[in-house]
């Protein structure tokens, strides 16, 4: 399935499998709606088809611009893998949410 970000109930909702070619698009969808959020967002993975270190550097890009912004993102659905990815890179304790 091809990869998707949308606003679905003030969740940020990412689906679909992502790969080196479909990232830059995808991130900077996430971007825009990081940047206009008002409130604190929620991340749910639980759609996402995908566990590679190109999904962990998305994340990480969010996680810095809401950051930067004053925006807590949080997520949830994480898959086993991507818990497990995340963990080997010691990158799991920066984004909130990714504990098993």
């Amino acid at each position: 399935m091809a990869p998707r970000v949308e606003m679905t109930n003030d969740i940020l909702v990412v689906t679909g499998d992502v790969d080196a070619e479909s990232v830059v698009t995808l991130r900077s969808k996430g971007e825009a709606v990081i940047r206009s959020a008002a409130v604190d967002l929620t991340v749910d993975l639980e759609g996402l088809e995908t566990a590679h270190s190109v999904v962990l550097s998305m994340l990480l890009c969010w996680q810095r611009l809401a950051a930067s912004l004053g925006v807590d993102l949080t997520y949830r659905g994480v898959s086993e893998r991507l818990l497990s990815l995340a963990a080997l890179s010691h990158l799991d304790d920066h984004l909130p949410g990714f504990t098993r």
